[in-house]
């Protein structure tokens, strides 16, 4: 209320200042009573104008969006290269794709789950798009366990195992534990000893906290996450948007 309260005021006080002298609104030259006559006018055009503070309101938002927009613009301008290409994150779709969709995403996040088939219908319906997958694991223990999980599986066993991981791991509907990953190895025909036993490495913590400083440049705090292109796109979004940015992109590109 205080934020309405506030954009209504300077919108009508905007207004009253169009229709007059700048000297006769010099808010630091004026009386006392003159302010508080002017602030008395100020409250009576509000009450006779109520529209006034969602236009105000709505023009405050507008403005924050377009300021948020040129932010994340900024920040994958600055961090691309790192974004597409930081030699370790599992690359698919097609590695040679025209345009990078890189998703930050934990395994126990319903709204990761959820992008899931949307993420897989893009790459079914569009053979040119490539496919980052950051690990960023954000929901307590269990979720650093699965990353470690599967990253180790990607140093051990390579893309294709760590594919058959993220995806089963997208899918358990159950608590993620030593016990329940181990059976999801044993039913891949992994080598469960030897992902445990490279999950506490160096290497695997390295790329967790290579990307969590990444996430923290970008100023992304929730999964998913994605960066599309050159466009920063922050939380779930069905296939048939994301295949609508990807025509834009292309039609920029052109």
């Amino acid at each position: 209320m205080t934020l309405l309260i506030r954009s209504a005021t300077a919108a009508a006080t905007a207004l009253a200042l169009l229709g007059a002298p700048a000297q006769a609104f010099d808010i630091g030259a004026m009386s006392d009573a003159e302010r508080e006559a002017f602030g008395q006018e100020v409250r009576e055009y509000i009450l006779a104008n109520p529209e006034l503070i969602l236009e105000a309101v709505d023009l405050l938002e507008q403005r924050q969006q377009q300021a948020e927009v040129a932010r994340d613009d900024v920040l994958v301008e600055e961090n691309l290269a790192e974004l597409q290409n930081d030699g370790y994150s599992w690359v698919g779709g097609n590695p040679d794709g025209d345009i990078t969709l890189v998703e930050f995403m934990d395994y126990r996040c319903g709204y990761c789950r959820r992008a899931a088939p949307e993420v897989a219908k893009l790459l079914e319906s569009d053979g040119n798009i490539r496919l980052v997958i950051k690990e960023f694991p954000i929901l307590g223990d269990a979720s650093v366990l699965s990353a470690r999980f599967a990253v180790a599986t990607k140093l051990v066993a390579g893309d294709d195992a760590y594919k058959d991981v993220h995806d089963a791991m997208i899918e358990f509907g159950g608590e993620p534990n030593e016990v329940a990953l181990r059976r999801l190895a044993d039913g891949l025909s992994l080598d469960a000893e030897a992902i445990f036993a490279r999950m506490d490495s160096e290497d695997v913590t390295a790329e967790l906290r290579q990307t969590r400083a990444l996430a923290q440049k970008m100023a992304i705090s929730g999964t998913p996450t994605f960066v599309l292109g050159n466009e920063l796109l922050r939380g779930y979004l069905p296939a048939d948007q994301m295949e609508q940015i990807v025509a834009e992109i292309r039609e920029q590109q052109s």
